[in-house]
């Protein structure tokens, strides 16, 4: 597991954790000091700052996907897109 050492602060913020942090930075849904924290660490941080981009990318993306690009997927694609979003469905 990679952590990003900020030397001028003690709460050290690790690469993992901010994959699971993100959701709720892009959503607005962490304190203040988490926020700070997630900050901090993509100033410092090239790979977690092009994760950010990607996953921002996605979410801009996958909002106008339509049925008809789904249908016209490769059938392994379309089944592993399928059960991610089965997945990711609350309940």
């Amino acid at each position: 597991m990679r952590v990003m050492r900020l030397p001028w602060r003690g709460d050290d913020l690790a690469c993992r954790e901010l994959v699971e942090l993100v959701t709720g930075y892009l959503e607005g849904g962490l304190s203040r000091r988490e926020r700070a924290r997630v900050r901090r660490h993509l100033r410092g941080c090239p790979h977690c700052s092009r994760y950010l981009e990607q996953i921002r990318l996605t979410i801009r993306l996958t909002g106008r996907l339509r049925w008809e690009d789904v249908e016209t997927m490769p059938a392994d694609a379309r089944a592993e897109l399928l059960a991610a979003f089965r997945a990711a469905r609350p309940g």
